[in-house]
């Protein structure tokens, strides 16, 4: 009778332990598919100000805060630009010294927690950059999503399409250079972001439902006199871009699409971001349970990605030193169909940053991919 006691209690322990791992696996799952802007993404790590004037910032030493070219700055109450490390002052041997561009609001004192994100702006195209603009909604499956229209001469429209940690500010980051090619460009926010309609469990899909969305903005644009569409997206906004392409209802009015750091290896995105926010055990934990939330399989957005399935131009824009989406599933991608994938890769720059690392580089690339198609 002892012994069945004690089997009896081993075996809810076991029961009890392995409810316990699911909970805290979906518990996980749910931290790293509901991505927020206003805390960081993995190689974004929330860092200390040490020592700050109007001119440069002292802050701790990473590889983030190492990173070339310039970011948005923002902790809570604060948002500032940076600029480039600066390599000619002393400073303690475990911090960096970056230039200060400018401070939108708040003050980077001493001890504050901020983080770098290549999302520059915050506003709108007027206020943030003087851009003439238009607030619009787009007719999405779950609701009206909040758009910008920014008009131009051209009927070939640009769709820009921000990815994870970013809100429809980040693509700001290319307006004046896309207005400056006279090119109208749809700037729509998605399920899911702040104003737009939120889902039933409120987590990322990571693009695989959220190209809906896009479709959306593309049918929105070829309503109001679009003949062609670009797709630029970044990170998962990439994927979308992608998705779209393929699946969409008017994909004979896409043009091309440009892919930013697109995420095609799900399993190790949601590896990195559970890694930066969940303990090392519940990693395997979390993707699984992500599978079950999402529905994804684990190679369900690199099928998607078939070569053989989009019939336009891509550009492929990916950092070396990104954190979150491989750029090996970039390389592979282009090599698999060279004549329709160009691939251009920046040295040094993380997820969705290579505009900041080399935002010369960056726009004559998309300036050559974009000219043929106009």
């Amino acid at each position: 009778m002892a012994l069945g006691r004690a089997a009896a209690v081993a075996a809810t322990s076991v029961t009890v332990a392995g409810a316990a791992a699911v909970a805290a696996g979906r518990y996980a799952a749910d931290a790293v598919l509901k991505t927020r802007p206003d805390r960081p993404l993995p190689g974004e790590h929330a860092v200390t100000v040490h020592d700050a004037d109007a001119a440069r910032i002292t802050l701790t030493r990473t590889p983030a805060t190492l990173l070339p070219g310039t970011y948005g700055l923002v902790g809570k109450g604060l948002h500032a630009v940076v600029g480039p490390v600066v390599a000619d002052v002393s400073h303690p041997y475990d911090c960096v010294v970056r230039r200060i561009e400018r401070v939108t609001h708040g003050s980077p004192a001493p001890g504050r927690r901020v983080w770098l994100t290549p999302q520059v702006h915050i506003g709108n195209p007027r206020d943030a950059l003087g851009l003439d603009h238009t607030d619009v909604e787009v007719p999405g499956e779950l609701g009206a999503l909040p758009a910008w229209f920014v008009p131009a001469a051209r009927d070939t429209w640009v769709i820009t399409v921000h990815g994870l940690g970013t809100t429809r500010e980040h693509p700001m980051n290319v307006l004046p250079f896309l207005h400056g090619l006279r090119l109208p460009v749809l700037a729509p926010a998605y399920r899911n972001d702040p104003g737009a309609p939120g889902t039933p469990h409120g987590i990322s899909h990571l693009g695989a439902h959220e190209w809906r969305d896009l479709d959306a903005a593309v049918d929105y644009a070829v309503r109001r006199g679009a003949r062609r569409v670009v797709l630029h997206g970044w990170s998962t906004g990439a994927t979308m871009a992608l998705l779209a392409a393929v699946n969409g209802a008017h994909g004979d009015r896409i043009a091309g699409v440009v892919l930013d750091s697109p995420v095609l290896d799900w399993p190790a995105a949601l590896r990195a971001l559970a890694g930066h926010r969940a303990p090392a055990a519940l990693i395997p934990l979390a993707v699984r349970a992500a599978e079950g939330r999402t529905g994804l399989t684990p190679d369900a957005l690199l099928a998607a990605a078939d070569p053989a399935r989009l019939s336009v131009p891509a550009l492929i824009v990916h950092g070396t030193e990104d954190p979150l989406a491989p750029p090996e599933r970039s390389r592979e991608l282009a090599a698999r169909k060279p004549a329709l994938f160009t691939l251009r890769t920046v040295r040094g720059a993380g997820h969705a940053g290579s505009w900041n690392a080399d935002p010369q580089r960056y726009e004559e690339a998309l300036r050559r991919f974009l000219i043929p198609l106009m």
